[in-house]
């Protein structure tokens, strides 16, 4: 294998060859050169266009970074990196902020500096930080003061982890530095004020290890090389986005979420576009900074959208023209309520961690109500049974992708599970129709059988979200000795609806009137808030706890 890795860790643990997926690499932009290093593209190649002195991070407090100064820090960082923490290409750097200018140039100079960025939830705690460090065997760290007592106490009892800086989120300008706490970056930056020269690496050594969010249970972690960062930027948003050089975007994944990654870094800046990186961006806080930045491009889950429809007049006042929906599915009933209160087609999509963004996928042209989209040009997709042969279109069954991305576990004994016969399975129940588009039905493991009867968990949620008492829902099948399963729903009221038997009887009601009546819930439990990732995935697994 060529590489530039000396460290050789994620080489050695990566699944045998014949567990891979197929890869599909012939495609117009998806070949690459054997040497490929996704800093130098991304971020070097925009100065060498002559955008160095375009907008590419604004963040609160007036901070703007052109790409001149994203390329400084990031630089600086690298010369950190190598010269005073003694990184060897192929060594993993765990990262751990919230969206801020430092997190985007410390993720560009880990790979400028042949290392894997190995990037972490800011809401994780020592326990699972521990874990994280152990299973990439992680040396480095970069990391935000805001959060550094965690990722203390994991380093403590992880002595693997020699080599740790802390910074402030808005970086090092004009040689300005501040100096105090522990082992500051902005220290060491200060020393470092000449260009660095990438690490040449192999268009297939890892990048980064993006672990799996965590909606089984057990968090795994995702191999993705150089090779892969360039295809997502050549698939999804050429294809279905086609974003501009005079874009805005803003979204609340974090960028160690790749649905963050791609849509609030590495897309903006293949087409030398601006991002704003917030710390903190609830519904509120977008709808404050879509009119003050001149946002075009928005990025959030389902649940921001709902509340987002509330602002939808004040919103048509502002330069907002694409908004994107994933983490989880787009019920029917968010897209049309978007509609509505602010006048344009959301844009849907599924993507996996596995396969590092979004593979399916329509643009507001072509969006169909119910359905995820089409398939994105450069992938491959198809509806397959429990022996893995492609089912008619109507027929429900699991869906299985190929593209220029795929799955490769770090030591994991799931990679079998998750890819068979050059097929990544997803994990996810869908249907494709007559005209190619995909329904999604329900992860594999949430189709309830009650009674007998198949019952996916997100057509029930459909329903009860239809109705104006609800603001969330979730819904599972409950273990039952005379039914198999029970179809119980957990309900989140909108504030001001009283959650009594009353409204129990009124939404079950609802759902027998809207739904086959088999499919409704026969128990309905009210909480405050339902258990999610800090992605914005629901937990479902947790649900189960509560019972």
């Amino acid at each position: 294998m060529h590489t530039a890795h000396i460290d050789t860790f994620a080489a050695d643990h990566l699944p045998p060859a014949d567990q891979w997926p197929e890869f599909l690499l012939d495609a117009p932009g998806l070949q690459f050169p054997a040497q490929l290093n996704c800093a130098t593209e991304l971020l070097d190649s925009a100065i060498d266009r002559g955008w160095c002195d375009r907008v590419c991070i604004r963040a609160p407090g007036g901070l703007v970074w052109t790409y001149r100064d994203l390329q400084a820090h990031a630089d600086r960082i690298a010369h950190v990196l190598v010269k005073d923490m003694g990184l060897v290409s192929g060594n993993r750097v765990l990262l751990r902020a919230p969206n801020n200018p430092m997190l985007a140039a410390c993720w560009f100079a880990v790979i400028k500096a042949g290392g894997i960025a190995v990037a972490t939830m800011p809401l994780l705690r020592a326990k699972e930080l521990g874990a994280i460090i152990d299973k990439a065997q992680v040396s480095h760290a970069l990391c935000d003061l805001s959060l550094a007592q965690e990722l203390q106490q994991a380093a403590a009892t992880h002595p693997v982890l020699q080599q740790l800086r802390f910074f402030h989120g808005q970086g090092v300008l004009g040689g300005v530095v501040t100096v105090g706490g522990p082992a500051r970056l902005e220290t060491d930056m200060a020393r470092h004020n000449t260009p660095f020269a990438n690490v040449p690496t192999a268009a297939t050594d890892t990048c980064l290890l993006a672990f799996t969010s965590g909606t089984t249970g057990v968090p795994k972690a995702t191999m993705h090389c150089h090779r892969d960062v360039m295809a997502v930027c050549n698939c999804w948003p050429t294809h279905v986005l086609r974003p501009k050089s005079d874009d805005v975007f803003l979204g609340s994944p974090p960028l160690a979420f790749t649905f963050g990654l791609g849509g609030l870094l590495l897309f903006p800046m293949s087409v030398g576009a601006s991002t704003v990186l917030l710390e903190k961006a609830s519904p509120p806080q977008l709808a404050e900074a879509i009119p003050a930045y001149g946002v075009t491009t928005l990025f959030t889950a389902p649940t921001s959208y709902r509340v987002l429809s509330a602002q939808g007049p004040a919103l048509r006042q502002t330069a907002l023209r694409q908004c994107v929906s994933a983490g989880e599915a787009l019920p029917a009933a968010t897209r049309a309520q978007w509609k509505l209160a602010f006048g344009i087609e959301l844009i849907d999509g599924i993507g996996a961690t596995e396969l590092l963004h979004i593979f399916i996928s329509a643009d507001e042209a072509h969006a169909r109500p119910g359905a995820t989209g089409t398939v994105v040009p450069g992938y491959q997709a198809q509806v397959q049974d429990d022996q893995g042969r492609e089912v008619p279109p109507g027929t429900v069954g699991r869906l299985a992708v190929k593209g220029p991305t795929g799955c490769r576990y770090l030591g994991d004994e799931r990679q079998t599970s998750y890819v068979k016969n050059g097929w990544n399975l997803t994990g996810d129940a869908y249907l494709m129709d007559a005209d190619g588009y995909f329904f999604y039905q329900a992860r594999t493991d949430d189709m309830i059988v009650s009674a007998g009867y198949n019952v996916a968990s997100p057509e029930v949620e459909e329903a009860l979200m239809l109705h104006p008492a609800v603001a969330e829902c979730a819904v599972i099948g409950v273990p039952d000795a005379e039914r198999g399963q029970v179809i119980t729903a957990f309900v989140v009221p909108q504030a001001g609806v009283e959650a009594d038997e009353a409204l129990v009887k009124t939404l079950q009601d609802f759902v027998k009137s809207s739904i086959a009546p088999y499919k409704y819930p026969r128990v309905i439990r009210f909480a405050d808030t339902l258990p999610r990732t800090q992605t914005g995935k629901l937990q479902r697994f947790r649900l189960h706890d509560l019972i």
